[in-house]
Parts: structure tokens; sequence; C-alpha cells
């Protein structure tokens, strides 16, 4: 592949809402450009790299027996109504109408779809398990895109979908799957850890995540310094034993405290630690207000809350909504006294505090020497909160610490979630209709890339494995117009590229300064420099991952190379 001839525009200066080092690189060695906010080409060296992440995906997925098929990306209205995700799912699904007015929606994710192409053409359950994939390019209306292909509207993604007669097929394909992705993100050379996570918009209950460790991950990690335990940070079980203290239940008492509408307020007005304050909050569960609580150095989950109550939507209540469903401002809220037939739930850290103080449902107000059970009963307690450094780890062993991540795949045992709204179903072998176990599967194969940019990088540019550049040599002659040098790199590159290496020949009459920093920020593991001792046939040849320069002669090069390449 000759330089001159193909389409790599590099970038001299960083693009100003390039926040990230690489989107940064992606955009200025050429790999990527933006069309509009979110949404990208990808240039000749881009789609090499996203044909070598999609053939080990690829690979990885037919070795579990998958088969690939493509559906497409314009899907009826119709279908996610049946399930109910056209109301359920939010801004972030891009509808549409065609001439005749009837809805489509850009696919997102394609579990609809599946399920009814499956629910026409397989009936028994002699035809299950089985698993269909696609790689395809996806839309979500993303509200704020950023970080260049980390959270774009257009993307590029494998989705797999899985069907069974039986919750034990489901598991077996499951942790086939999961193997599956482990093999992928370690032949493409990432750091990663997988992760318990939550369905989301997906539905299902037991899923997984795969998340490249990254500063600029926008998931927080928490894991077990002493054991291999991980999950979202959305997801990690609080398993700490509260003890209950041993003071005496003191007489209530109101006091007056003017101004004071937060934790911190009411800490420093009253002279307590915010552990001796019980935070109150309002939700809306599926259209309904809940109060939920929790102690005061602690924060809500609203994943929890959801998963306790089994709810499909919840959402922190607006100030007007707390005071029609309470009748006091936020400030005061607290649990003591609310209006009846209100549901209240509170975070097993709550049920062990003594002589607490509480906002009086009264603004101004507050409640010292408040007491579960004594002033106020919470219709349940569970686990609300979100784990925290140093709270001991679920499994056990060791103790929570925390990191952010890139979140590159996801897995979902969906369950009956789309087949049975759907109806889709089988026979099974007692010929009784029965809807079918599904599970579902997704890698981000362009996240996949920018998180790799974001790993194999320096201060220089781009720094692939030699397993995964979109080229293996850079073969720069110095000055092209030089008749020697010329003659010397033509040869070689005839000679490499007829050993079946992948050649990028920078034939440009450029300056050997840019040349060498266009090689840096693209990032091939080899470069060949063809230059003053071309009429010895001696060339340099810079390892790009160390940044070590040797000279080889042509005799031994294609040895070298052998040894190299392995």
């Amino acid at each position: 592949m000759k330089q001159s001839r193909t389409f790599i525009p590099t970038l001299r200066e960083t693009p100003s809402d390039a926040e990230i080092r690489s989107h940064q690189y992606l955009l200025r060695a050429g790999y990527i450009r933006q069309n509009t906010s979110g949404v990208y080409s990808y240039l000749p060296l881009g789609k090499k790299m996203l044909k070598k992440i999609e053939a080990i995906v690829r690979e990885e997925m037919d070795a579990i027996g998958g088969a690939e098929v493509l559906m497409p990306s314009l899907q009826q209205a119709e279908l996610w109504k049946e399930t109910g995700r056209w109301y359920t799912y939010g801004p972030e699904l891009m509808r549409l109408h065609d001439r005749h007015d009837r809805e489509f929606a850009l696919g997102p994710t394609h579990e609809e779809v599946v399920t009814s192409l499956l629910r026409d053409e397989v009936k028994s359950y002699k035809k299950l398990p089985l698993t269909l994939y696609q790689i395809q390019t996806k839309f979500r209306d993303e509200k704020r895109p950023r970080f260049g292909l980390l959270r774009g509207r257009e993307f590029i993604m494998k989705d797999a979908y899985s069907f069974h007669d039986t919750k034990e097929s489901l598991d077996e394909t499951y942790e086939d799957m999961k193997q599956a992705y482990m093999n992928i993100f370690t032949r493409l050379g990432l750091n990663f850890r997988s992760v318990i996570a939550d369905s989301g918009a997906i539905g299902g209950k037991d899923t997984h995540e795969f998340m490249v460790l990254s500063e600029i991950g926008e998931d927080t990690i928490a894991y077990s310094d002493s054991s291999d335990y991980a999950a979202n940070i959305e997801m990690a079980e609080v398993n700490v034993d509260y003890p209950v203290s041993e003071q005496a239940e003191k007489a209530i008492s109101k006091v007056e405290t003017p101004g004071v509408r937060t934790i911190a307020d009411v800490s420093e007005f009253l002279g307590v630690r915010p552990e001796d304050c019980i935070k109150t909050l309002v939700f809306i569960v599926d259209e309904e207000p809940v109060v939920v609580l929790c102690r005061g150095d602690h924060d809500i989950n609203d994943i929890k809350v959801k998963n306790a109550l089994d709810a499909k939507v919840v959402e922190l209540a607006t100030p007007e909504q707390v005071k029609e469903a309470t009748g006091t401002d936020i400030g005061s809220l607290g649990p003591v006294k609310l209006p009846t037939g209100i549901r209240m739930i509170a975070d097993h850290a709550v049920r062990s505090m003594r002589n607490a103080v509480t906002g009086a449902n009264d603004e101004g107000w507050h409640y010292t020497n408040t007491n579960p059970g004594r002033d106020f009963s919470a219709d349940s307690y569970e686990d609300l909160r979100f784990i925290m450094e140093g709270d001991p780890s679920p499994d056990g062993k060791g103790v929570i610490k925390f990191a952010r991540g890139i979140e590159v795949g996801h897995i979902f045992k969906l369950g009956t979630t789309y087949s049975e709204p759907m109806d889709g179903k089988f026979l099974d072998n007692n010929g009784r209709q029965q809807p079918y176990i599904m599970g579902c599967y997704g890698i981000g194969v362009s996240r996949v890339l920018a998180a790799m940019a974001e790993q194999f990088q320096d201060d220089s540019g781009l720094a692939w494995p030699k397993e995964m550049a979109p080229a293996d040599i850079h073969l720069i002659p110095v000055n092209i117009k030089d008749e020697e040098q010329r003659q010397l790199a033509d040869e070689l590159y005839h000679l490499i590229t007829s050993y079946r290496y992948d050649c990028l020949y920078d034939d440009r009459p450029e300056r050997a300064g840019v040349k060498f920093a266009d090689a840096d920020l693209i990032g091939l593991p080899l470069r060949i420099t063809v230059g003053k001792k071309a009429a010895e046939g001696i060339v340099e040849v810079k390892f790009r991952k160390t940044g070590e320069t040797v000279e080889w002669k042509k005799e031994e090069l294609t040895d070298k190379l052998r040894s190299f390449f392995g």
C-alpha cells in the first residue's frame, strides 16, 4: 500500500473538541473523521482496524456455534410496541416516519426483530438451542455525544441472540459466550475485567459487562483487593453488618433549623456527623411516589431501588412532585408523620441507627433523637446504597477498591422478557407451547477501536501491538528523489510484500521530519528507514513500542522480519 495512493490525512494540531487521547490520535493519525456530532467516517487505516477486530469476533462466535446473519437497521414501531419499549426506551431511540406516515426506529439493538424472525420459523424444541449474531451499524440519539467513538450516535456493534428450551441450556450458552468474550478481549491485547452489571433498557436479570481499565472510563468498577470479584458500582452488593448502637433511645425533639436544607448544612448547624442523619428522598417508581431512606453519609442507588421494587422506570422526583406527594419541601423532608398511603423503604444501615436527625416535614425544622421502629416504620429494609471504597467485598474476601472502565461488551440472560409479550413460542417435548428462553450478547466494535487507541499510545502517537496494527511495516525513504534511496525502497517494498507482510510505503515527496512524525502518529510496530546508507544496502529499523533503533542489512531483512513477527 503506497501512502501516496491511499487516504491518510494526518493533522499536526489537536482538534479543539477532542478531549481524550484516543479521540485526538485517531483524528490526527487519519483513522477517522467526524461528519457531525457523534457520527464518524472510518478512513482506510480505521477500516482495516475494524476488519481485524471483526475477524477475531467472528472466529470466536463461530467457535461456539454462532451463525452470522444481517438484520435490518430500519425497524417497525409495531414490534417495539409489542414489548412496550417504544414507550419506555427513552429519547435515545431514533424514531421516524415514512411517506405513508408509518412509524419506524433506527435500531439501537435487535431483540424485537430477532424474536419476530424466530417466532415465524422455529416452532419445535428440536431446533433449539440456536444462536444468531450480526455485526452492524446501530443508532442511539445520545444527548451529549463525547469522547469520539466511545459515545456516539452511530456506532458499529456485534450483537448476538440465543434461543433455548431450558434455563440449563441458556446457562450453558451464557458461559460459552462469557468465555468467548474473554478470548476476544485477550486476543485484542486489552487490560479488562468481567464485572457484574445492570441490564438497563435491555431487560433480563443475570448480566456481565466487560470493562477495559482506563482512567477516562465513564463507568466505575468496584473490585476486591483480594479476589477476582468485580462489579459495576451500580450493581455491587453491600455486605455490611451494621452494629446496633447501645445508646438509649432519647425523646424525640423538634428543633428550628432556618435555611438548613442539606445533610452538610444539618451536620454543621447541629454539630452532628453526617452518619447520624437520615437522608430522605422521593422517587417516582412506575408513576407512583416512594420515599427512600439512607444514612446521611451514604448515597441511594436508583438501580437498586428499581430492582428491589421490581420496577420498570425509577426517577428521582422533582421538587413539585415531592411537594404534591408529601406536602413538604425537599429540604425539610423526613420519615416521621408522612401522609398515610405513601410507600417507604429504607437501606439496611437505617435500621441500626439511634437518635438520628431527620427532616420534620416543616420548612425550617428538623427532628433530633429520631428512632426507626418507634418514630417511623419502613415497609421494608433493602440494600439500596452505593458501595463505598473500604467496604467489605461481597464475596467475603478483602475490601472494595474503585477503578474506572470503558464498557466494550455486555452479556444478558433475558429469560422470557421478549418472547412472552411477542408470543414467541415453541412446542416442547411434551407437545406443550412454551416461550423461548433467551440471551443476548453485545460487543461495541467501534468502542473497542477507541479503547485500544486509549491503551496503545504514548506521547508521540499510537503504538499498536504487531498482532492488531493496520499494517505491519512502515517503509520510509528519507528522500524519494534520491535515486539510490528510491531504488532500494522499491526493492524492499516488493520483497516485503512478496513475503505477505502488509507494508505502508511512504513514497510521498515530503520532508523526512514530516514522514517520521506521521509514522509515530500512525503507530505501526516496525519502521524501516532508507537513508544515507542506501548505497551500502543498510537500513535503519525502529521498533515503535520500545523506540529502539538498529541497523539491518538488506540481505538479512527477511530473516529479521520472520524473527520479529514470529
